[in-house]
């Protein structure tokens, strides 16, 4: 199976290629790639031990163990890239998010359908946009390797899920597939949502530091100026005072 990707990523291309010129950002967004892949092999793991199908059990296996090379690659390869290279803020992880789904995989709260779902749509995702980081890193020989050495996993693990789906779901793959995809949407919604809520709050309070504080260095300014510079002493108070507890 040859995976392509998507026509929203081809059409964002320049971009991509962009967030993964710079070798620092490189390194970092490979080290998280690693960090998604190693969480979500446990949880596959943990997937296998609680189903009683014998074929689904050897064949998550099998899945949690590339997840965990994969993280092993990503993580060599981001280490490699880490040495001598000039340290990125931004990872543009909107534009180039990697497995994003692996790391929101709970297995024990997903039914065997839920699951195969789940993943086949993940893994679908991500093959595409690890065909798409293969085709942008021609500069980059060796994490483009790293990226075709993925893909041809990711590849077998779309065919299974979607084969094992038809088997399991008896019938009713379409619409186990309808609900993992919009469970997907709600997800991607609440990820913009809350960019958007940060977004807003770090303008809202630019936008107060410019306003609110400048009048209130302004009085303490005035203030400053109708000190007397120097020491001086106190005023007198009363003797009254010394009998309270301030």
């Amino acid at each position: 199976m040859s995976v392509t990707p998507s026509l929203l990523d081809r059409s964002l291309r320049p971009l991509h290629r962009w967030v993964w010129a710079e070798r620092g950002r490189r390194a970092r967004k490979l080290l998280r790639f690693a960090e998604t892949e190693r969480s979500g092999g446990r949880e596959i793991a943990r997937a296998a031990e609680c189903t009683s199908d014998p074929i689904l059990r050897r064949l998550l296996l099998r899945h949690a163990q590339d997840e965990e090379r994969h993280a092993e690659l990503f993580g060599a390869r981001g280490r490699a890239l880490r040495k001598g290279a000039p340290s990125s803020q931004l990872e543009a992880n909107w534009l180039a998010p990697g497995e994003r789904g692996l790391d929101e995989l709970r297995a024990d709260r997903l039914s065997e359908r839920a699951l195969l779902a789940f993943l086949h749509l993940s893994e679908k995702a991500a093959a595409r946009r690890f065909a798409l980081y293969r085709q942008v890193l021609g500069a980059d020989p060796e994490t483009s390797a790293v990226f075709a050495e993925v893909l041809a996993d990711e590849e077998f693990h779309m065919t299974y899920t979607r084969t094992q789906l038809e088997r399991v779901a008896t019938g009713r793959r379409g619409r186990a597939l309808w609900r993992a995809r919009g469970a997907r949407i709600w997800k991607a919604y609440l990820r913009l949502a809350a960019a958007l809520a940060g977004l807003l709050g770090h303008l809202v309070l630019t936008i107060q530091y410019f306003v609110l504080v400048p009048p209130f260095a302004l009085l303490a300014r005035r203030a400053a100026r109708r000190e007397r510079a120097g020491w001086h002493s106190a005023e007198a108070r009363p003797a009254a005072d010394l009998e309270g507890q301030y």
